[in-house]
């Protein structure tokens, strides 16, 4: 896919998580893996539902800005994205949203891990088992966000997740997929639980651990 073709799916995915209210105000970031494994993210400080070709940076797996319009800067949360794409090969798209169910969910991990509810949708994550123990990892929200990314960075290191995303407490959702489709669809599912979860607890019902 072309790098304008890239962008506009990028803007459209944005158009649609702001209308959910996922990515209000300039909240949230998205990229995408280019040919040379560098890749396009979402310029800081631009609102998620008009975004243009040029709201987008391009980045090396470092932290090198490759392109940029002018005025344009990476998003804060870059260095996120480039620990994904270092450690899992496969990851072609990266979508990180704010839902107020995902910072909500935040509060009932233990140690770090967020254990899913054992539902059918478990299978759209890579996890085919029925009714799962399946835990998505969390991390704590440093106002460093290069602090966040090393610590995730030290968790890909010892054994990747089998959910393909990760929460970061009081702030949202990371989830990763091969293309836009994938992303969005392991977004879908992971935002399913999310509100499954809160639901279920406030029926006071738990999820076995």
């Amino acid at each position: 896919m072309s790098g304008s073709r890239l962008r506009t799916t990028l803007a459209a995915a944005a158009r649609d998580f702001y209308h959910q209210g996922w990515m209000l105000g300039t909240a949230g970031n998205l990229s995408a893996r280019r040919k040379g494994g560098n890749f396009w993210i979402t310029a800081s400080g631009r609102p998620k539902d008009a975004l243009e070709d040029e709201d987008f940076v391009a980045m090396d797996l470092e932290g090198q800005v490759l392109e940029a319009h002018s005025g344009r800067r990476p998003s804060a949360e870059s260095a996120i994205h480039q620990v994904i794409y270092r450690n899992i090969p496969t990851a072609g798209v990266i979508l990180h949203v704010h839902s107020v169910e995902a910072n909500l969910c935040g509060h009932m991990a233990a140690q770090g891990l967020l254990r899913l509810p054992p539902l059918e949708m478990l299978k759209g994550l890579g996890i085919p088992e029925g009714e799962p123990e399946a835990d998505l990892p969390v991390f704590a929200n440093h106002a460093s966000v290069p602090e966040i990314a090393s610590e995730m960075d030290a968790f890909f290191q010892a054994g990747l997740p089998r959910v393909p995303g990760v929460l970061i407490h009081l702030h949202g959702v990371t989830v990763w997929g091969g293309d836009i489709v994938e992303a969005r669809h392991h977004l879908e599912l992971l935002e399913f639980c999310f509100r499954y979860l809160v639901q279920a607890g406030s029926l006071g019902l738990g999820v076995q651990k």
